[in-house]
């Protein structure tokens, strides 16, 4: 299983043509406290850049962009029901959706771990 990281922060968790997607550590401490998360429909497909969610903070509203192309598979009920996992613990409990890739191939194009980390320090 890789992780890898998007310019937009977020994260996807990639095992065979399955997917996990949430955001990163720097876009939750970035936005603050997270208090209402919109998620996508499952069974809906996004193509990779689209929004496929809004995450909202006491301090702004930002979108989530689709980090690969894919059919919704299923979505966080948790993370729904209490927004703050998204704070808590952003890259486990706090994931938002999954996703069945349409093109696995477009995961070689996203940031690994290193890479993203000096991406979110000099933003």
């Amino acid at each position: 299983m890789s992780i890898k990281y998007t310019k937009d922060h977020e994260w996807v968790s990639a095992e065979g043509s399955a997917a996990t997607v949430g955001i990163t550590v720097h876009a939750q401490d970035a936005l603050g406290d997270v208090v209402f998360v919109d998620l996508p429909e499952v069974g809906k497909t996004f193509a990779q850049g689209e929004v496929a969610g809004v995450v909202e903070s006491v301090k702004a509203a930002a979108d989530v962009f689709m980090p690969v192309s894919g059919e919704i598979t299923e979505v966080n009920e948790a993370l729904r029901a209490d927004p703050s996992l998204a704070n808590t613990d952003p890259l486990a409990a706090g994931w938002f959706f999954k996703v069945k890739l349409s093109e696995p191939a477009q995961l070689d194009g996203l940031l690994d771990a290193a890479t993203y980390d000096k991406f979110a320090a000099e933003s």
